[in-house]
């Protein structure tokens, strides 16, 4: 699933940033809760990417597994008009025309790790 915000030109996923305290798998239940009103079974780790960024800051960014979504659950989302304009499912072949390079590189490849039952080390959406 990808969301539309209102602040950004992309598609971007549901996520954020750790809060002191919490971890990462913590992090991506407490994001999907906060931004579409639902709670989602939060699965493996898919990918783990260094991601440097002379305007941000060098992160480490992780994508989880976030099953499927049940009949009830996907009419249960409720989005924050002052933060999310909709969501959508799309075809892993239509990623890059969809969203920002960096993030479409690690979404093909959080993909491929499912499909593959693997996880993937990235940098900078790069394979290693």
């Amino acid at each position: 699933m990808l969301v539309d915000p209102c602040y950004k030109d992309y598609l971007d996923v549901p996520g954020g940033y750790v809060e002191h305290g919490e971890t990462p798998y913590q992090a991506a239940g407490r994001e999907v809760a906060e931004e579409l009103g639902i709670r989602a079974e939060i699965g493996r780790l898919l990918v783990m990417d260094w991601a440097p960024d002379k305007a941000e800051g060098d992160k480490i960014l992780f994508l989880f597994d976030g099953g499927t979504l049940t009949p009830e659950q996907l009419g249960a989302v409720r989005l924050d008009p002052r933060e999310l304009r909709g969501h959508g499912f799309h075809d892993v072949a239509q990623i890059h025309a969809l969203t920002i390079p960096r993030l479409a590189r690690r979404l093909v490849h959080a993909h491929a790790a499912h499909r593959d039952g693997t996880t993937r080390y990235l940098e900078h959406g790069e394979l290693l």
